[in-house]
């Protein structure tokens, strides 16, 4: 299993884990992967935290950081909030979301507990300053979603020897990357978990290599055997960009409610919902989900809006979503892809990253005792 790619970024195996935890990251990078590391809900000195650790864990060993830059956004830059946050938010949207934690019986926090509004680094301006601490750490790969690298960005970046990289989800969009100056394009179809569109990853991968060849191409969306890697190698990728597979390793911070719940879930049970982020993202469907989608509800506000609305009432669901069959755990949920039919126990993401290999060889020896026939 080695590609372009893997000589590219001096990687054993095309793997590239994208993970908003510092241990997987970690992990994976050193199992011969490529870790990445989700910075969009970093504040500068965690993210220079954390980066600091996962320096000293892999010694000078490749990984990678990973940003959400969104070509449209809500600028919440002039706007203060009011008394929690609820002067930037319509009066029906803070009504809503309160029903719903009140109908579910979802305790409020204790004051101590209690966090501001969240909110996501998704402006060219917040999302330059997390660069900023990135370019100070020996980042081998940048990685953004959502649409092109600001072309100041890229040149920045390229000029320091770092590979750009985008994740897209039509030929359409690739072409814009590959024309943007984007080293690598990842293809990541509908079944994958977070921000994604609605093409398959089985049609989207090789209409996307024949859009922008010889720009390598990652297959994303669904990913969680050495089998799937095979089939990704076959439609011409160079190699995959994982996420969902991580969120149940023994590494992850997934809350173990929701990773209870995943390792429960098969693959119809996730869901494309504006309810979290406010663009389409996939996640565990649960009444959370379903109350965004009933007739009663507003219309989610845009990015990142809809984040530092529900972030306090999703704080609350998780402190107590503990008790299987609480209105909390009813409303858990999580980021994850349709591949998480096949994610069925906890294990170190090592052996995540070992396995992945194994059943890819096992699919090429195959494949070669047929053409053998």
């Amino acid at each position: 299993m080695h590609t372009e790619i893997c000589d590219r970024l001096g990687i054993e195996f095309p793997i590239f884990a994208f993970s908003h935890c510092r241990d997987v990251v970690a992990a994976v990078t050193n199992a011969g992967g490529l870790g990445v590391l989700g910075a969009v809900a970093h504040t500068p000195e965690s993210l220079d935290i954390d980066l600091t650790w996962i320096d000293e864990q892999t010694k000078g060993k490749p990984y990678g950081v990973d940003l959400l830059l969104p070509v449209n956004f809500a600028d919440t830059s002039q706007r203060a909030p009011g008394a929690g946050g609820s002067a930037l938010f319509p009066a029906e949207h803070v009504a809503f979301v309160a029903d719903v934690l009140t109908r579910y019986g979802v305790p409020e926090l204790p004051e101590h507990l209690r966090a501001p509004a969240g909110s996501l680094s998704v402006s060219p301006q917040a999302a330059g300053t997390l660069l900023d601490v990135a370019l100070g750490h020996p980042v081998a790969l940048f990685a953004s979603a959502l649409g092109p690298p600001p072309p100041d960005l890229i040149r920045q970046v390229k000029g320091r020897g770092i590979v750009v990289a985008a994740l897209t989800g039509t030929a359409e969009h690739a072409r814009r990357q590959q024309a943007a100056g984007v080293d690598l394009i990842v293809a990541q179809g509908t079944e994958a978990g977070g921000h994604t569109g609605t093409i398959s990853t089985m049609v989207l991968v090789p209409e996307v290599v024949r859009a922008v060849s010889p720009t390598p191409v990652l297959a994303a969306g669904g990913i969680v055997t050495g089998a799937q890697v095979a089939a990704a190698m076959a439609l011409g990728a160079q190699g995959v960009w994982c996420g969902s597979v991580w969120l149940t390793t023994e590494e992850a911070e997934t809350d173990p409610t929701v990773q209870r719940k995943m390792l429960a879930a098969s693959s119809s049970d996730t869901v494309r919902s504006r309810s979290l982020t406010g663009k389409p993202a996939r996640m565990l469907r649960s009444a959370w989900t379903d109350e965004w989608d009933s007739a009663a509800a507003p219309a989610p506000l845009p990015m990142p809006l809809q984040t530092m609305l529900t972030a306090p009432a999703q704080q609350r669901i998780n402190r107590h979503a503990a008790a299987e069959g609480s209105g909390a755990y009813e409303l858990a949920t999580y980021y994850v892809g349709q591949g998480v039919g096949l994610m069925d126990r906890i294990r170190p993401a090592r052996q995540v990253v070992e396995q992945m290999v194994t059943e890819y060889l096992a699919v090429a020896e195959r494949f070669a005792a047929q053409l053998e026939g």
